[in-house]
């Protein structure tokens, strides 16, 4: 077996590896029944809520296009008959310390244990040009965790869920909509709010336009925004829920920690724009700051090892 970089021909390929991971396909009807759908019967949409991009070839396509064109390093693992065993994506990323200059190893499929262990020897055996190499599991997910730690990572950060109100505040901020989906504008900077994989992945998933074409993900509606308050300056996206329309998921890329001032800015502008609870992924300092002691369990571990 043997690594190589991914193509637009291997689509296909790829898409029915994440697509083999669903044992059952199902559709919410309108009266709030699911019902089991053979899969062809689905559409793009449909196909996408059991997993986004991948569970289909349309727009698994998009997003590799996306990845080949710098966004990412897409790999695909082949055998000697040139047969996809597996497929896994990395992003590079600059960020100040703990995490420095990384590279993040996102979603792995494979086809077995043996395939996906050829996948992750790929990534800690080749040369590196990053110091630090960081993936993510859900807190609770002990058995991906013990298997991270077999590879030589170790937990780095834990990160909480919390909600607060979106709510009229004192102080003066400015914000204005930002379209332009540069990476370059975050190097640097890191993810206090939002972050459960790393601030370059998030990025690339979140802040282009990639899904325009599907009316659906359109209607759930995505503010990207350039925010000044008190000599702090970040970009801020609010997703909204999808079946709780007054409540939105925040997103923020800045220089340095949130600051007061720039939380009660998002939490006004938020209020104004008509939403009524947010959520945020935070670190435990700043989520301590805002909830107090009742903060709960961690939802995502960060895990590295150094290169």
């Amino acid at each position: 077996m043997r690594t190589r970089p991914a193509t637009l021909d291997d689509t296909q390929a790829i898409s029915a590896l994440f697509q083999a991971r669903i044992s059952r396909w199902q559709r919410l009807c309108e009266d709030g029944q699911v019902q089991d759908i053979p899969y062809e019967d689905l559409t793009v949409y449909e196909r996408w809520l059991h997993g986004g991009p991948w569970m289909s070839t349309e727009t698994g396509a998009i997003w590799l296009s996306h990845l080949c064109h710098g966004a990412g390093v897409p790999i695909v693992l082949i055998d000697d008959q040139e047969k996809i065993l597996g497929y896994s994506e990395a992003f590079p990323g600059r960020e100040p310390l703990p995490l420095g200059k990384h590279l993040y190893i996102g979603d792995i499929a494979a086809a077995d244990e043996t395939a996906h262990n050829s996948l992750m020897q790929h990534w800690l055996n080749q040369p590196q040009p990053f110091k630090r190499l960081i993936m993510s599991v859900a807190s609770t997910d002990s058995e991906r965790r013990a298997g991270y730690e077999q590879y030589g990572f170790q937990p780095l950060t834990e990160l909480y869920g919390v909600q607060v109100s979106a709510q009229q505040g004192q102080g003066f901020y400015r914000t204005e909509d930002h379209l332009n989906a540069e990476a370059s504008q975050i190097i640097d900077m890191i993810m206090p709010v939002g972050c459960i994989t790393s601030a370059r992945q998030q990025w690339e998933t979140l802040w282009p336009s990639h899904w325009d074409a599907i009316p659906q993900i359109m209607s759930q509606q995505k503010h990207r925004l350039h925010f000044s308050a008190a000599a702090q300056d970040a970009f801020v996206l609010y997703e909204q829920h999808l079946y709780d329309p007054r409540a939105a998921t925040v997103y923020c890329w800045s220089n340095k920690p949130l600051s007061s001032q720039l939380l009660v800015a998002i939490r006004d502008w938020a209020h104004r724009a008509g939403y009524r609870s947010l959520y945020l992924t935070v670190n435990e300092k700043l989520a301590r700051s805002i909830v107090g002691d009742d903060l709960g369990s961690p939802q995502v571990t960060i895990y590295a090892r150094d290169a």
